[in-house]
């Protein structure tokens, strides 16, 4: 990280002209001697067989509920001429990445060859991150996983699996990708396939307007869901089901929500149980509060 500053909004210590936010080097984009690596999305190929989203969760062991990649999906048209589209979504490592400028501890950073990273002992998991990524890319970490000896209740997101390329290797959704679809490499290097495949082909970014320069391209997109919240309305039976599952099994003030199809009253009341079961030195201050708001 040399070329980086302590604090935000500094004086660049090589360009002077330049100024940094946070732990982050300059922009990189068509920049000699430099390296970004980016990922373009053929959507053309995609058949939405979830491998990449599985692959991604054996390789970190990502908790049930959360995901570093996924994919949406909408249905087009109307019956008897419909389709159904797809759209792979991961963190868009930027070239002018706005979460690392809004990160009060500098727990997330870009490195210098384009991978927007997060150092877990630093990260004090205030979300102040997840708030300001405009791609809705980063989750906190739940307090109980399967490996209890990764990192709990901090940020996390997609790294381009920077461990696996600094050997060599394509990030795991990429070697996954039984369509092709995903394509990983340098994209100042003009002879990598996914430089060619930009040049070539007319691909968009998600929300270009920010000035963000994502380097995640995508190849056929479809306006009408790239910008789509991700809602109860138009989740997978999948994801829903999973994400209840993740609302039974984390408990509490931290994750405190209603299971969709079984009783809104009954999982306020739990809740609220399990609430209190957490803070016993409160229990009572809040049981009298209650009593005074309802018998006056």
């Amino acid at each position: 990280m040399s070329e980086t500053s302590s604090g935000k909004n500094s004086i660049h210590p090589i360009h002077p002209h330049r100024r940094t936010y946070g732990l982050q080097t300059p922009a990189t984009k068509g920049v000699p001697g430099t390296k970004r690596y980016a990922m373009a999305i053929d959507l053309r190929k995609c058949i939405g067989c979830m491998s990449c989203v599985v692959a991604c969760k054996s390789e970190f062991g990502v908790p049930l509920g959360v995901w570093r990649t996924w994919v949406k999906v909408a249905d087009k048209g109307k019956y008897p001429t419909t389709r159904r589209v797809f759209m792979p979504r991961l963190c868009n490592h930027c070239d002018n990445p706005i979460c690392v400028r809004n990160c009060p501890t500098q727990a997330t950073y870009k490195h210098k060859d384009g991978f927007v990273l997060q150092r877990y002992n630093r990260c004090i998991g205030c979300r102040t991150c997840v708030v300001a990524c405009p791609y809705n890319a980063r989750h906190l970490v739940p307090e109980k996983r399967t490996d209890m000896n990764l990192p709990t209740l901090v940020v996390d997101k997609c790294t381009f699996c920077i461990h696996r390329v600094k050997k060599g290797l394509v990030p795991s959704c990429v070697q996954a990708c039984v369509g092709g679809a995903r394509i990983f490499g340098d994209l100042n290097d003009p002879d990598s396939e996914v430089a060619k495949l930009v040049a070539k082909e007319p691909v968009t970014v998600l929300k270009p307007e920010l000035g963000t320069s994502p380097s995640v391209f995508y190849v056929g997109a479809d306006w009408e869901i790239m910008d789509e919240p991700q809602s109860y309305k138009n989740r997978t039976a999948q994801i829903r089901a999973e994400f209840n599952d993740f609302k039974r099994n984390h408990p509490g003030d931290a994750f405190a929500d209603v299971v969709e199809g079984e009783s809104t009253m009954y999982w306020v009341g739990k809740n609220m149980g399990d609430f209190l079961a957490s803070i016993p030195h409160k229990a009572s201050g809040v049981i009298g509060n209650l009593k005074r708001l309802i018998f006056g």
